[in-house]
């Protein structure tokens, strides 16, 4: 069996990480650095790198701080925010990405996909999805939630594996931040469609929240930040209290 991931995530903006509920009211959580070198040596899996604002002030990531994090960790490395070009996810990679995120720009130019993955590789490209429930339908929304789409959650990220993402990265907007759980039964109908690994963000809020979307919701990966960040609940003891659970993580 394959083990589950677990996958700190370093929100930033400015430079400095940061939390927030919903990807608003944001309160500074540290150094993206020194958080990054102090996840890898506690065992995370991998380190997801999302610069927030990138999309909603129109450039590009910022590829030295990509550069800095990268030379102090050695778990993959995935990077994301304001990606709209194979050129840039191609900096990315010579930066020290070992892949690249793409969310609003591929929502506008499904083509990225494609491109992202016939040159780098599949296992190169994650999709990552932010979605909310309106009307009783997973409506897809950019730009850090702000603006709504006419995509389905469903349906885009069947189109994303189609076109050759290697994973889809799905953060529900309704929960994130707010400590109150992940939505289980929406990333395992996820999981009845998809034949990629989908990594579960959004709502962490303790280790049985964790527990149940890699379980119930049938996730390859948990993402999570504010338990990280402000050391609630280490990765460590996270990682222990899950193989307790007899849940296949690496130690």
């Amino acid at each position: 069996m394959v083990a589950k991931r677990i996958i700190p995530c370093l929100d930033v903006t400015g430079g400095r990480t940061v939390k927030g509920v919903n990807f608003v009211s944001l309160r500074d959580a540290g150094d993206p650095v020194d958080l990054g070198r102090k996840y890898a040596l506690e065992g995370a899996d991998e380190l997801v790198f999302l610069d927030i604002s990138a999309t909603v002030e129109e450039r590009a990531t910022f590829f030295a701080l990509v550069e800095r994090i990268a030379r102090e960790i050695d778990i993959p490395f995935t990077v994301g925010g304001g990606i709209s070009t194979l050129e840039q996810a191609g900096n990315l990679l010579e930066a020290g990405a070992d892949k690249v995120s793409v969310n609003s720009a591929a929502v506008r130019n499904p083509d990225l996909i494609d491109g992202i993955a016939s040159h780098f590789g599949s296992q190169f490209v994650t999709v990552a999805i932010d979605a909310r429930v309106v009307e009783g339908k997973w409506v897809v929304t950019t730009h850090g939630g702000r603006k709504m789409t006419e995509r389905e959650l469903f349906e885009w990220a069947h189109e994303a594996q189609e076109r050759g993402a290697g994973e889809i990265l799905f953060t529900s907007m309704d929960h994130d931040g707010t400590r109150n759980g992940y939505p289980c039964e929406t990333y395992a109908a996820l999981a009845d469609i998809l034949s990629i690994p989908v990594i579960a963000s959004g709502g962490a809020g303790s280790v049985d929240d964790i527990a149940r979307v890699l379980v119930e919701g049938r996730a390859d990966a948990a993402l999570a930040a504010s338990i990280f960040h402000y050391n609630e609940i280490p990765v460590p003891v996270l990682k222990r209290e899950l193989r307790r659970m007899n849940i296949n993580v690496r130690i």
